[in-house]
C-alpha cells in the first residue's frame, strides 16, 4: 500500500506506469484535497502574516481539477474515486482482494 498526497503525487505519477508494466501488487491511495497543504502550513509558520491572493493561487491544485483516476487509467492502472469513508473502505477492500496495481483517489475537503 502506498499513501500519497495529491501535490507530491504530481511529481511521482509516472510510477503508476511501472506498477502496471510489472503487474505489481500495489494499491496507491491518493489523498486529494486539491491543495499543496504542506506548503501552506510552512508558509503560515514563517509568521509573515495573512497569505495573500497570489500565494493562495500558487497553493491551489484546482482550475482545472486533476483527474487522478484518468491519469492512472492512461498508464494501465485500474482506478476508482472515493468521496466518502464508506466508499473508500469498500474500494480498498476490493483492491486488496484483486491482484495487481490499483489506485484509489480519496477526495478530501479542500483546506
Amino acid at each position: 500500500m502506498c499513501l500519497q498526497a495529491d501535490g507530491s503525487a504530481l511529481y511521482t505519477i509516472s510510477a503508476l506506469w511501472s506498477h502496471a508494466r510489472e503487474n505489481l501488487d500495489i494499491t496507491t491511495v491518493i489523498l486529494n484535497n486539491r491543495s499543496y497543504a504542506i506548503l501552506r502550513a510552512e508558509l503560515e509558520r514563517t509568521g509573515k502574516g495573512p497569505i495573500g491572493p497570489a500565494a493562495t493561487a500558487l497553493l491551489d491544485l484546482g482550475r482545472p481539477d486533476i483527474d487522478f483516476t484518468a491519469l492512472a487509467a492512461g498508464m494501465g492502472v485500474p482506478a476508482t474515486r472515493a468521496r466518502t469513508t464508506a466508499e473508500l473502505a469498500a474500494q480498498f477492500a476490493a483492491a486488496l482482494a484483486t491482484p495487481g496495481p490499483h489506485l484509489i483517489e480519496a477526495v478530501l475537503r479542500p483546506v
